[in-house]
């Protein structure tokens, strides 16, 4: 009677406090009651079985039956050999087995596994950004769960979609913690997001942890929306080489399009205000230059939140080669033929006054050879004298002729 009275309070703290369970594979949670059912056990005693158990608090196998040692504060065997776990713990997990024989004779094994768990505090965002940038990692916050068991994990999503790290645009740093003394876990999620340029102006971002075991639901953070800040970009320019944009034709200049280094942005060219048909492209190389290619040169850049944005332009300059000039050669030209001319006439004035102090120098001579002859003396005249006075003076008229 006493002993049926004690089996019927039992049978009542465990329809208060817990569920008897028969099932092969048992999940438990932490601190609750757990009750194992042991298959062909008699109801009433005196019964035949013993339990072995297999867990955290045993070195090897523990053995367990009615008449045997009990842990109270542990486990012990019920009067209809089931095994009672008052407070099921981390240190309880394992292999829980019982070999009982019926009144009959017929012999009955169960063998269960045991898994304890321990659902956490509801998870949430601490130290979340206030506004996010374009083109940069921004961390937009840190998820934090406490309390749980086993670990489990966390994971972000964005408007309502499971954010997956990349590496690039998506990047997760995790840490996990254990309490020594609960041996509960604490897990930290510090989410780093790359925006795009052109994107939503603001982003949604959630938190969820999932427990580890099956069938479990997952907690979920509150939502937090952030703006995306999209800052004014830097002006564009248009770099030239060579420097100046001078050259001569058949020439090559290189015309380079500075801008922020976006992956997706879309560089064209402008030529004297009409845009030029060419592929997208950062950099425009002009060879071969001809008079033709003389112009000024600027680029669009086309910023997917602030649209295009055009550079100041430069000056591209063909310069003509330089020529010998005609005038410059005639001038030369008459310049030599002055110089020999001078030349000459100063060699043929030097020849006139070289002749004439020859000529100068030979006169006295040439006058003694024409002096006259002294007159011949007068004699007795003779007969017929006359005519030969007559031809003196021929001869002197001649001579002087």
């Amino acid at each position: 009677m006493a002993a049926g009275a004690a089996a019927g309070a039992w049978m009542l703290v465990l329809s208060l406090w817990g569920a008897v369970v028969g099932d092969r594979n048992i999940t438990a949670r932490i601190g609750k009651p757990l009750v194992l059912n042991c298959r062909g056990a008699p109801k009433k005693p005196p019964q035949q079985l013993e339990w072995k158990l297999n867990t955290g608090r045993t070195e090897a196998w523990k053995v367990l039956s009615p008449e045997g040692d009990s842990w109270d504060s542990v486990a012990r065997v019920l009067p209809n050999g089931s095994l009672l776990l008052p407070a099921v713990g981390i240190q309880d997990e394992g292999t829980f087995r019982c070999q009982a024989t019926s009144r009959n004779g017929k012999e009955m094994r169960s063998a269960y596994q045991v898994r304890v768990y321990q659902i956490p505090g509801k998870p949430e965002i601490v130290s979340p950004a206030s506004e996010l940038v374009p083109g940069v990692p921004n961390k937009v916050g840190t998820c934090v769960s406490e309390g749980g068991y086993p670990a489990g994990t966390l994971n972000w999503h964005s408007d309502g979609k499971l954010l997956i790290p990349d590496g690039k645009g998506v990047s997760v740093l995790e840490e996990t913690t254990r309490h020594p003394q609960t041996g509960l876990f604490t897990l930290q999620s510090a989410l780093m997001v790359t925006p795009a340029w052109g994107g939503a102006p603001h982003l949604t971002f959630s938190c969820s942890f999932s427990p580890g075991l099956p069938r479990r639901r997952a907690l979920h953070t509150a939502s937090i929306q952030l703006r995306v800040w999209e800052p004014v970009p830097p002006e564009v320019r248009v770099m030239i080489q060579p420097e100046g944009g001078k050259l001569v034709r058949g020439g090559t200049v290189t015309l380079t399009c500075e801008t922020p280094a976006q992956s997706s942005l879309q560089i064209h060219w402008i030529k004297d205000g009409i845009p030029l048909h060419l592929a997208p492209s950062p950099v425009l190389l002009l060879s071969d230059v001809e008079f033709d290619d003389e112009g000024s040169y600027s680029c669009v850049a086309t910023y997917p939140s602030h649209g295009p944005q055009e550079s100041p332009a430069v000056r591209v300059v063909i310069e003509a080669e330089e020529e010998p000039i005609a005038g410059s050669v005639e001038g030369q030209g008459l310049g030599t033929v002055a110089l020999a001319l001078g030349i000459l006439g100063g060699l043929g004035v030097a020849a006139l006054l070289i002749g004439a102090i020859m000529w100068r120098r030979q006169r006295p001579r040439r006058e003694e050879r024409i002096l006259p002859n002294p007159p011949p003396q007068e004699g007795p005249r003779k007969p017929g004298g006359g005519g030969g006075a007559r031809r003196a003076e021929s001869v002197r008229g001649a001579r002087g002729s």
